[in-house]
């Protein structure tokens, strides 16, 4: 859902003191399924929305017609920068919603709103995973980021240790917490924490710290890992998604030729993983250079020859 768009949902919302999806869809200019699955969304994201069925029933906002929004608790107001922060980090119109809304709320409670929509952000481009569930220690560490507490921490075969949160990415549904720790910052996939506890303990954090730089920092880390070693590939310009798909930012288009293929380079660790990636395509691609990745696709062909080459294909 988009941050603009739910914002534009709780002020209209707001104006009418009941509306009925139809009337956001117009209002909005989307889908009737879209405007219900935004006011679902905000209702399960702990915003106080609540649908009246039957005949001249719609959807409320707990509170009333009210436009400062003062009709949310803090928990609520939390709540609903935790779902509308993430997208500031991608998007510029949401970034705008999002200054409004925090002009909107009480002032009580803008301090704490301000700490949730920083507590997380999204990078939408894969590592190369994809459609795994949200790790349920998220919410646990988004309270503590933006409560300040330390958290007592598990990892997988790190043991216990005492971290400071920063904040959360979601990384194409891979989540990430940046933290605090006796040796510097740290970073820690979600999915590998084995337990968190948070602490009354207030956490300590840099002055000048923003999620956004302290990812760009981590991600530029990664990136020179994964692409010490680049090759370039002749490709069916038909075919250039699924490398695109696969490959992601380490996937760069050269040229459009004349013969229908496009030219792009692609990276990996190393040549043995580029050759073990493109070994699959056969004749679909043809590998230009370096010479090291076009030698380990020879010795993976010649070791599927000599295990494969010589067995009987049924015909049915």
């Amino acid at each position: 859902m988009r941050a603009d768009r739910l914002v534009a949902v709780l002020l209209l919302m707001q104006s009418r003191g009941r509306v009925t999806a139809a009337d956001l869809a117009r209002e909005l200019e989307v889908s009737v399924a879209t405007a219900r699955r935004d006011l679902e969304a905000l209702s399960t994201a702990g915003i106080p929305v609540y649908p009246q069925p039957g005949r001249g029933g719609g959807w409320s906002l707990v509170g009333g017609a009210r436009t400062d929004l003062s009709g949310l608790s803090s928990a609520e107001a939390q709540a609903l920068f935790l779902l509308v922060g993430p997208a500031a980090a991608v998007s510029g119109e949401a970034r705008a919603a999002l200054r409004k809304l925090v002009r909107a709320l009480p002032q009580t409670f803008r301090a704490e709103a301000e700490a949730a929509a920083s507590a997380t952000m999204i990078d939408p481009t894969r590592w190369g995973e994809r459609d795994r569930p949200r790790p349920p220690l998220v919410e646990l560490l988004q309270t503590a980021v933006v409560r300040r507490v330390k958290v007592r921490l598990t990892y997988r075969d790190r043991g216990e240790r005492m971290i400071d949160p920063w904040g959360l990415v979601d990384k194409d549904d891979v989540w990430y917490l940046i933290a605090g720790t006796d040796r510097g910052q740290r970073t820690f996939r979600v999915d590998r924490i084995i337990s968190a506890e948070p602490t009354e303990e207030p956490a300590e954090r840099p002055d000048d710290f923003t999620l956004a730089e302290a990812w760009e920092t981590v991600v530029g880390q990664v990136e020179q890992k994964r692409s010490r070693t680049w090759a370039t590939v002749l490709v069916e310009s038909r075919f250039l998604w699924v490398l695109q798909d696969h490959f992601g930012r380490h996937c760069e288009i050269e040229a459009e030729l004349a013969d229908g293929r496009t030219r792009v380079r692609l990276a990996a660790p190393t040549p043995r993983d580029l050759a073990r990636n493109l070994a699959g395509w056969g004749s679909m691609i043809d590998v230009l250079d370096p010479p090291s990745v076009r030698a380990e696709l020879g010795r993976i062909g010649a070791e599927l020859v000599s295990r494969y080459g010589g067995a009987r294909q049924d015909v049915q």
